[in-house]
């Protein structure tokens, strides 16, 4: 069977390389000792529960590795636990694979950086989505992070509730520019981000889901991409991207095909500063 992380083959569970990175090389079980949030009894969720997308819906919860064993905690979180989540959305019941395996493609075919996932189970054996926190020092303590919105500083008291999807990723790469002193690297990352984001029709990659961390050295940095899935499986009718490429709108290309072509990605890749020898190599 393949390792419930990288998917390459294993005998069971989790791989050695990728219990390492998930779980400091303890070997964990993929079955959770809890049932999930949907059974008879989930009153231990109460206190718990946070909500996110997909499109605001889907709910995550906080976990920590306590004697060798993943358990639902209220601070000092390791671990971002998302199971299937509930709505009129189409094929529900796919969203933790389908975020696992496009976290996994992303990572594994397109070199972009992202945080250690993998699929679990609850003992009533439905899956759940697990990723490790990114966010969190070797102490525990958390690191400063802001996402787009926040370094906007856009709120929907001041911009409105349709605010996350405000802003054009030409404009965000202006905010990259500003506040992020190796910005050169950082806009290549962006740029990938959001050549996946379209080919893999993540109709919800808005603002509040890139963000910058402060390093140990005091900078900051993009963090590594995170929230990924094809947004189209479960509503087929959304986007192949939250924003617009640019600022001014769509490209005169788009407006006539209705789709995104190459030139469009080279335009927006040299007006945000990447050099066009650099958009060719990464365009292929």
């Amino acid at each position: 069977m393949p390792c419930l992380s990288c998917l390459k083959e294993n005998i069971d569970g989790y791989c050695l390389k990728c219990r390492k990175e998930l779980f400091g090389g303890i070997k964990i079980s993929p079955q959770l000792t809890f049932n999930s949030p949907y059974s008879v009894d989930n009153q231990v969720y109460n206190t718990h529960t946070q909500h996110i997308s997909i499109s605001g819906v889907q709910i995550k919860y906080s976990l920590k590795l306590v004697e060798g064993q993943l358990q639902l905690t209220d601070e000092g979180g390791e671990y971002i636990l998302k199971p299937i989540p509930t709505g009129t959305f189409q094929q529900l019941d796919q969203a933790p694979a389908n975020e696992h395996l496009t976290m996994q493609l992303a990572r594994q075919v397109y070199g972009l950086n992202v945080p250690p996932n993998a699929i679990v189970y609850f003992t009533d054996n439905t899956p759940a989505y697990l990723v490790k926190r990114f966010d969190r020092k070797a102490d525990g303590t958390k690191c400063l992070q802001e996402d787009f919105a926040q370094i906007a500083q856009m709120t929907s008291e001041s911009h409105g509730e349709n605010y996350k999807y405000d802003l054009s990723y030409q404009e965000m790469a202006e905010l990259i520019k500003r506040y992020i002193p190796a910005y050169p690297i950082a806009l290549e990352a962006f740029f990938r981000m959001i050549l996946f984001n379209y080919l893999f029709s993540n109709g919800d990659a808005h603002v509040k889901n890139f963000s910058a961390i402060r390093s140990e050295m005091g900078d900051y940095q993009l963090t590594p991409a995170y929230d990924l899935l094809c947004t189209k499986l479960h509503s087929p009718s959304e986007s192949d991207l939250a924003l617009n490429l640019l600022a001014e709108g769509y490209p005169q290309k788009f407006l006539e095909v209705g789709f995104h072509t190459y030139n469009d990605f080279m335009e927006f890749g040299v007006l945000i500063g990447i050099l066009p020898r650099r958009m060719e190599k990464i365009l292929g």
